[in-house]
């Protein structure tokens, strides 16, 4: 009696489809507010992808892409034995490397900083001035950072010779130059990235503080034992990206700030796939390098993850 009821009322229940058109014939004005978003990537993202094909071919442009003939792995091949790509990959892992040690952190420690402290106008001050480097160009930076670290007339050489010191040309100089690329990264990207950690800290019940001011704990053990357990989650979806990252660099930084003397540490893989593709119009060398970046980007975030979800319950997926 119960089974025969139930199977006409299981019949009159919309389907499926009829709920997800309902749901967005309710939500179409939030829709079309996303539809720009939406055709971004597909224009500039997923339409494109159909160029990948070059990687396999030995493209000439008389015949186009689809036209060319295949050449199965040669590219890779080519691309690996080279003299310029070990360089380049060596080079793109070292800064990366030194961008994570030293820049990850960095935009934690000054959202843990902001938080602490307590003067609103002070507060909103400082958040504004680390916000500002984040608009302005690599093209505007680097011509500032090159005044300032310039030989002749930089601020900062003026003042190593007025200490007896002699000239140092720091964006020529092999042994200066990672260093600038890093730090001027992490001075540059800081306070930007420091604005979802804010968020996450905004998130944090503040009953927990008040429990442990009345337990007697100093604002360290605040810190340390609500506030960065509060954070791990948001901190650890962000390390799997930083870490699935570590292949690609800061093209437009590095493209502005190297020259011919610190190319032996200063050329990244984007650079090469840009002066190999552009100004050697090699387009299945540049495809396959592009190609290698992404596929190696794609491992690091899959490893990370299931890396983390095996210590952890946090992660992407």
């Amino acid at each position: 009696m119960n089974t025969a009821a139930a199977a006409p009322a299981a019949s009159r229940k919309p389907g499926k489809f009829r709920l997800w058109l309902k749901s967005y014939v309710k939500y179409r004005y939030l829709f079309l507010m996303l539809l720009p978003c939406l055709l971004f990537f597909l224009v500039f993202k997923y339409m494109p992808m159909y160029g990948i094909v070059l990687a396999f071919k030995k493209y000439r442009i008389v015949d186009g892409i689809f036209g060319s003939p295949w050449n199965g792995l040669d590219n890779f091949r080519e691309l690996l034995s080279g003299r310029d790509f070990p360089k380049a990959f060596r080079n793109t892992l070292l800064l990366s490397f030194y961008k994570l040690v030293f820049g990850f952190p960095a935009p934690i420690v000054l959202a843990i900083l902001l938080n602490e402290i307590r003067l609103v106008l002070f507060k909103k001050f400082v958040q504004t001035l680390s916000y500002l480097p984040h608009f302005l160009s690599w093209v505007v930076l680097a011509g500032v950072f090159m005044e300032i670290f310039s030989p002749t007339r930089g601020v900062v050489n003026y003042f190593i010779t007025m200490l007896g010191g002699d000239p140092i040309f720091f964006f020529g100089d092999k042994s200066w130059f990672r260093t600038l690329l890093v730090s001027t990264e992490v001075w540059k990207g800081v306070g930007w990235g420091s604005i979802i950690y804010l968020a996450a800290l905004s998130n944090i019940d503040t009953s927990l503080y008040e429990a442990a001011i009345v337990d007697g704990a100093s604002r360290f053990k605040q810190m340390l034992y609500i506030t960065l357990p509060s954070m791990l989650p948001v901190i650890t979806i962000m390390f799997i990206f930083a870490v699935g990252g570590i292949i690609n660099d800061d093209f437009d930084q590095v493209f502005n700030f190297y020259n011919d003397a610190v190319y032996e540490v200063g050329d990244v893989l984007s650079t090469y796939t840009y002066r190999i593709g552009i100004t050697q119009m090699e387009y299945g060398l540049s495809t396959a390098s592009g190609l290698f970046i992404n596929v190696i980007a794609l491992i690091l975030i899959v490893a990370t993850n299931t890396i983390v979800k095996r210590f952890s319950d946090y992660g992407i997926w």
